[in-house]
Parts: structure tokens; sequence; C-alpha cells
């Protein structure tokens, strides 16, 4: 796409409904406490969105750093038990703060914090996309963060790790227009610009590939869980819901209303053409994922490009345990996710099934679900 294709799109961008992403370093202006000069600035332009009639939602960082400051302890040793002490302790000083700057603007809040256990039950998913929808309805701002408490070792798998990956699935979640992901650089770069004085900025990325990939690097932030590597994650499951997402600099002055007004400021990651059902959104986000199912090149080719379902003969390998009507993901050859679906058979069955012809399925096992593995109507791709 030509950089003035890119303008026009940035232009047409609708910002009816926003999720709004600050990160901790961002938050914090590079110290080891929240900077209110900062959240109170954020928070007008958070407020002047509204005023344009858009709804916001607001996915935060700063809960850690809060208790850090009210503690007074440093930042070394950090263990994930310590992480969970400051979370406890900022948590309601971060909402505090919040509440008290958003009140000069007549703005109402509250509070949600969500774990990996309240989005991979369906119930539960479609419960929470109704609080927040009500929310919205209401003129609240929902505050949105993972509830870093319950987030211990023993616990991993109701934690989602980082508020970026967060941030996607909640505009998800409240099929949201646009995913603002700010924080303390430009947006995406070619290479990284403290280390190569040639790396450019990215301004539009149509879809995400090995060299967008490679352009993140790996390195995170001392203060923050999440990198570029995490936004670039949370881009590409939000654009596949059919969320555009901005990455931008969040020290830019009034920076959410200039990019509402549509000037081209940080990357633009280009949403996916049509919108998914909740129930598709809800498999794609990867919550409730219980394993792994390989498919060979043939396989792989057909769902991607012709739609279809996934039948025994093209599974290749099955890893881990689920059960028949587990989400599972489907993999290429090269380890590359290619879909999520719902799964017809058990990894024990599958195990038999693989490479076999649908017919064969009966005789095989002695009953039969269908001579799908996962139908494409239960198939979303990635």
């Amino acid at each position: 796409m030509t950089a003035s294709h890119g303008q026009a799109l940035r232009r047409s961008l609708p910002f009816r409904r926003v999720v709004v992403k600050v990160g901790t370093n961002l938050l914090t202006a590079g110290t080891d406490r929240l900077d209110l000069d900062v959240m109170a600035s954020l928070v007008g332009q958070i407020a002047r969105l509204r005023q344009r009639g858009a709804q916001v939602v607001v996915v935060s960082s700063g809960a850690v750093a809060a208790g850090k400051q009210r503690l007074g302890q440093s930042t070394l040793h950090e263990e994930l038990t310590q992480r969970q002490v400051w979370a406890a302790v900022g948590q309601g000083l971060l909402m505090a703060a919040y509440d008290q700057l958003f009140k000069w603007h007549d703005v109402k809040i509250a509070q949600a914090l969500l774990t990996r256990a309240d989005l991979q039950n369906r119930v539960s998913y479609l419960n929470a996309r109704n609080t927040f929808q009500a929310l919205l309805g209401l003129d609240v701002i929902p505050i949105v963060n993972e509830n870093d408490v319950v987030a211990v070792d023993e616990l991993a798998d109701v934690r989602i790790g980082d508020n970026d990956n967060l941030s996607a699935m909640v505009a998800s979640l409240v099929e949201a227009d646009v995913l603002v992901l700010l924080t303390d650089i430009d947006g995406l770069y070619s290479a990284d610009p403290k280390r190569d004085p040639n790396a450019r900025l990215m301004p539009l990325v149509d879809h995400i590939d090995a060299a967008v990939e490679a352009a993140a690097g790996t390195v995170g932030s001392s203060r923050g869980i999440g990198g570029m590597v995490t936004k670039l994650q949370a881009a590409k499951l939000a654009t596949a819901s059919g969320v555009a997402v901005i990455i931008a600099n969040g020290q830019t002055p009034e920076v959410l209303p200039r990019l509402a007004d549509g000037e081209p400021l940080g990357t633009l990651f280009s949403a996916a053409s049509s919108r998914m059902e909740s129930r598709k959104r809800w498999m794609l986000a990867g919550l409730t994922r219980r394993g792994f199912v390989s498919v060979d090149s043939g396989a792989a080719a057909a769902l991607r490009t012709r739609n279809t379902s996934l039948l025994p003969a093209g599974v290749a390998r099955v890893t881990g345990e689920f059960r028949r009507g587990d989400v599972v993901a489907l993999n290429d050859a090269a380890g590359q996710p290619v879909a999520y679906g719902i799964v017809n058979y058990d990894s024990e069955d599958l195990t038999r099934l693989k490479g076999l012809h649908s017919g064969q399925i009966q005789d095989v096992l002695g009953r039969h679900f269908g001579d799908e593995v996962v139908h494409r109507d239960n198939l979303v791709l990635v």
C-alpha cells in the first residue's frame, strides 16, 4: 500500500469505540513511580474523546509501580510473589488516582480485573462482554487490568501475562473500532532505533509477517512486562478480529485527539476486512486452547485458501491432551499457527485417526462424531 493510501485509511479510521492501553513506562515517565502529570494529560485527552462521542475503555498498567512507591521498595529481586504484593497494594492507589483525575472532567469510571479463566469460559466471556456493554451504555469508562494478585506459578494457566495482549482481548471482546497502544516510543521501527541510526519508523503495516516480527526484536522493558514483541502479538490478535491497531508515543502532545483527527502518528496496523462473530473472536483469543494439531502442507493450504474443514487425513501430529469440544491450535509443518478450531475428537482418539480417511473412523474407534476433525463452521484462521 502506498503512503497516500495509508493516509487515506488513517483519515477514515472510525473512533466510535476505542480501547486505549497505557504502559508502565509511560505512566511512570521512565521512573519507579506514577507520574500524575502524565496521567492527568492522558485522562484529559480521553475525556475529550468522549466529548466527541467516542466510547473508551482503558487498559492500564501501573499498579505494581504504585505499590512499590507506597511500600518504598526498590526494583531489585523482583519475584512473582513480590509483584503480587506490589499489585495488591498499588491497584487501589492506581484506581484512586484515575477516579480523582476523571472526576475533574465529570467522568465516571469502573474497575475491571480480569484473568484468563474469566475469558476462557464461554459463559464468563459473554457475561464480561455484557458488563462492558452496559458500562459503556451508561457513559462509564472501564479501567481494566489483569488480576495480578492471583497470577501465581501454581495458577499459571489463569494468567494472560501482559497488558498488551490483555488489551487486544478486551478490544475483541467489546468489538472496538481501534486499539491504541500508547508507549514511550514513536511506533514500530525497521530496526532498534537506539542501536541502528538508519532505523525508520514504519507508518503502516498491512500484514504482520516474519520481517515485521524481526523488526520488533526480543527486548522488553525493565519496568513493565511487555515490549514491542508483545505489542505485535496484540496487533495480530486485534487486527484478525477486525480491530485496527495503532502503536504511538503517549508523550506526544494531544496524541489521542490528533489520532482521532486522522493525523498519521505512530504505526497503524490495518484491520481485517470483515468483522467476526463473537464465537470466533472468542476462539481466536486462544485463551481456551487445550492442545495443538499439526497438519500437513496440503491441509494447511486448503485451510488457508479454500476455507475447508480439517479431515483426519490432513493430521500429522497431535500434541497435548484435549477433549471433544475443546479449542485447539492448528499448526503447519513449521509450527506456525494456521487456525484455531473446536475439535470433534479428543486427543487420544485423534492420535489413532491421524492420516486416515474419514470412512475409517467408525472401524477404528467404534463410534463416529462426524467426518471432520474440525468443521469449517467451528474454525477461525489466524
